[in-house]
């Protein structure tokens, strides 16, 4: 029998469940105590079967012990348990120039003032501006153009709040559309917006043009207020939820999220799910905060105890929502156990600085959002294309097998080896996963999968 790598495995318990994890075919075990016991001792023998068995001998008896045995070599066989690591030579991604998606800054500049904007409350440490409609038309024809055979593409509208650029994004879809279609391509629009300009007319125009949208709230009104408020300190919470309640019931709680952040300030930030959820989004979105240490909102590593135990709290509190008929999407709850992302998506992740690229307001290209104004990472432009292919070999290659301490965390397939802006300004590479970062990613999917099974359960029973 084949040495047993224990690194290719995971098992945790959650509340009533103990579940196993094969980390690199993703098969998910739903284990007794006896399995687990027996798994424990298999690790700490070094995988001498005859050894673990005869350890456990005075807790089980012979035939249980054997047909624990026998069901784990058959999950072995079945390349379903301990299955081999992925040889990192066997995985050389090549720039293709094929590019998915694009995120338009249409509006540097925002009519909040957020604690918390990694875009310097709008303007990416540069100048405020908008967008004109003939560098938005530029990026759009590059989009239809670099994305070569692929027939769906994407466009986000972003900012800075994007929403005082909106006659150009209204042009812009309108452009779209009808270059795609010439094109025999469909593009897929996003926004996201604060909510602050939301009105009648942009909510008839984004449920017209089926257009996603993020509407940016935080939570409990105090909460929301302390980050988020307009620059003469006045709180948004007032002004926004109403509006975003009636935008969420306009399309049927569909084709949304609502998106929060969560900081130091709210470490009981379960509550504030809890808030939006109570209020009647089903598409909700809370991630926490990623800043500096200066910041009295930035987290601490004695947060992290808290911080877990809150999303314990919050996969309770989505359970018993699901099964009285009240459930709602957590975004990081939402994973699919049978039919995840294909291999090259698991390894590299959200593709920014290749398949998915930002443009600035001057028609500048970027490996992403977060990377927009720091000109070390700007790739070209939409007039010209790629001009620094060598940035987006550096974030091509920065995929997971590539991340040393990526190669031994259960979780790598799923977070892809995390944010590359996080790694690089927190980690301090492309290369270095953003370490408190991956303490919450673990502990979310850990959640995630529990809630999963459960599900499948309790649909299976009926």
């Amino acid at each position: 029998m084949q040495a047993l790598n224990f690194n290719n495995i995971h098992k945790f318990s959650f509340d009533d469940l103990k579940i196993l994890m094969d980390i690199n075919s993703g098969s998910i075990h739903v284990i007794d105590e006896t399995t687990w016991d027996y798994l424990e001792r298999l690790e700490a023998l070094a995988g001498n079967w005859q050894e673990a068995e005869a350890s456990l001998a005075d807790r089980y008896d012979a035939a249980t012990l054997k047909s624990v045995k026998a069901e784990l070599e058959q999950l072995i066989a079945n390349n379903s348990l301990f299955t081999e690591d992925i040889d990192p030579s066997s995985y050389q991604p090549q720039i293709n120039g094929l590019v998915k998606a694009l995120c338009l800054h249409v509006a540097h500049d925002c009519n909040l003032r957020c604690g918390y904007c990694f875009a310097g409350t709008g303007p990416f440490g540069g100048k405020r501006a908008l967008m004109t409609q003939e560098v938005g038309e530029r990026a759009i024809d590059f989009l239809l153009t670099a994305s070569q055979n692929r027939k769906h593409v994407e466009v986000d509208f972003f900012g800075g709040e994007p929403l005082l650029n909106f006659a150009v994004v209204k042009e812009l879809v309108e452009y779209g559309k009808r270059k795609a279609e010439k094109m025999g391509k469909i593009i897929k629009f996003t926004v996201t917006t604060n909510g602050v300009l939301l009105n009648e007319d942009i909510q008839e125009f984004l449920n017209a043009n089926d257009m996603s949208v993020v509407l940016s709230l935080d939570g409990r009104r105090e909460i929301n207020d302390r980050m988020r408020p307009f620059a003469n300190g006045q709180g948004s919470y007032d002004m926004i939820k109403d509006k975003m309640i009636d935008f969420a019931n306009s399309r049927n709680q569909k084709n949304y999220y609502l998106r929060g952040t969560f900081t130091r300030h709210n470490l009981d930030f379960a509550n504030d799910v809890k808030h939006l959820a109570e209020l009647g989004f089903k598409e909700i979105s809370v991630e926490p905060v990623v800043a500096d240490a200066k910041y009295d909102y930035a987290f601490k590593e004695e947060d992290l105890p808290v911080l877990k135990e809150q999303y314990e709290e919050l996969t309770r509190y989505y359970w018993d929502a699901y099964k009285n008929g009240r459930g709602f999407n957590f975004f990081h709850f939402n994973i699919d156990l049978n039919h995840g992302p294909c291999l090259p998506k698991r390894l590299s992740g959200c593709g920014a600085g290749h398949e998915y690229l930002a443009v600035s307001p001057e028609g500048d290209l970027y490996p992403c959002h977060q990377f927009v104004g720091r000109e070390q990472y700007k790739i070209g432009n939409v007039y010209n294309g790629l001009e620094r292919k060598e940035v987006a070999r550096e974030f091509l290659n920065s995929h997971v097998l590539n991340k040393e301490e990526c190669r031994s965390c259960w979780a790598r397939y799923y977070c892809s080896g995390g944010c590359h802006a996080n790694n690089l300004n927190y980690g301090g590479s492309l290369l270095e996963p953003y370490a408190f970062g991956c303490e919450l990613q673990r502990k979310r999917l850990e959640c995630a999968i529990y809630l999963q099974v459960k599900k499948a359960l309790w649909n299976s029973e009926g």
